[in-house]
């Protein structure tokens, strides 16, 4: 069992935030939450528990409120958006170390505010030599909300064919939650080092068709036809979803990155965390609610190491 430490948590009311707070007890750490609307962290909240403190609210945009919040921190996990990393530098304690949640949103070749977002602020935390690192996710699925695959099987539910540019072989390499979760955790366990930021993605790519076609299944849902349209055409016609009843809204920006490959070595994930993700088949059952074990206690190397925050 891990000695008790603190851990500072922002974003603890958000998808990722709340199933880390929910974990990190089980790990042997104590968890202090940090939160914007006391509202939603009563509706995500887990049950009150001596490793877990009454929530501090405050806001990145407010220096003095989150430089309270933060005054006796050790260790910061933040899954805010990565833009905010300067304003958090600027709020931390000088010796915290940082866990940061990125996106590789940061690696895309269009213009992007979400992309670009993360580029900036992984480039604050490199260059304010400050220990700590971003972790950078890919499509992230299985959280309690979560719109990625729950939002495609309800399309699923709704559409006689699917319309994917270039009849979907774009690659995906989704994560689950669970893995989420367990990364940062043991990212909280690595011994303090120079700021960095590494990859965390699924076990291995596949095109965005048979990532259809695995949801489809995990869902109950009859194999969808999947049929090629030019990018062009599906970017015309992605705003006329906000006016469908039924159908989930589906931006431009979404179809955009369907014709872009978005697969990632994860041999430096493994090394740095040993965390091992979970296969997309399996991962996708527990989504759906199948019987099956959580995940978030598994397979994490540093589980039994002493904690560096």
């Amino acid at each position: 069992m891990i000695p008790e430490r603190v851990v500072h948590v922002i974003g603890a009311a958000g998808r990722s935030g709340a199933a880390l707070v929910r974990a990190l007890p089980a790990a042997g750490f104590a968890v202090q939450p940090v939160v914007r609307d006391l509202a939603r962290w009563a509706a995500v909240a887990p049950p009150a528990q001596a490793m877990l403190s009454p929530p501090r609210m405050a806001d990145l945009r407010d220096m003095r409120g989150m430089g309270d919040a933060l005054r006796d921190a050790t260790c910061i996990v933040s899954t805010a958006h990565a833009r905010t990393t300067p304003l958090l530098l600027a709020a931390a304690p000088a010796a915290a170390r940082l866990v940061l949640l990125g996106s590789t949103r940061r690696f895309t070749r269009w213009p992007d505010a979400h992309g670009e977002g993360v580029r900036a602020g992984e480039a604050a935390l490199l260059g304010s030599g400050r220990p700590g690192i971003m972790l950078h996710p890919t499509m992230i699925y299985g959280a309690e909300g979560e719109d990625n695959v729950q939002r495609l099987a309800a399309l699923l539910r709704r559409l006689p064919v699917v319309p994917l540019p270039g009849g979907g072989r774009a690659l995906v390499q989704p994560i689950h939650q669970d893995d989420v979760t367990r990364a940062v955790i043991a990212a909280i366990a690595l011994p303090p080092a120079a700021p960095r930021a590494l990859v965390i993605a699924g076990p291995a790519p596949l095109s965005y068709a048979a990532f259809v076609r695995a949801v489809a299944a995990a869902a109950g849902l009859p194999a969808p036809r999947i049929v090629p349209v030019p990018l062009a055409a599906l970017m015309a016609l992605a705003p006329l979803t906000a006016a469908l009843p039924l159908v989930p809204r589906i931006r431009i920006a979404e179809i955009r990155r369907l014709a872009e490959d978005k697969a990632f070595d994860i041999a430096a994930m493994s090394a740095t965390l040993g965390v091992r993700p979970v296969p997309l088949d399996a991962g996708l059952a527990l989504t759906f609610r199948r019987d099956l074990p959580p995940l978030t206690r598994q397979g994490a190397r540093h589980a039994d190491h002493q904690p560096h925050c």
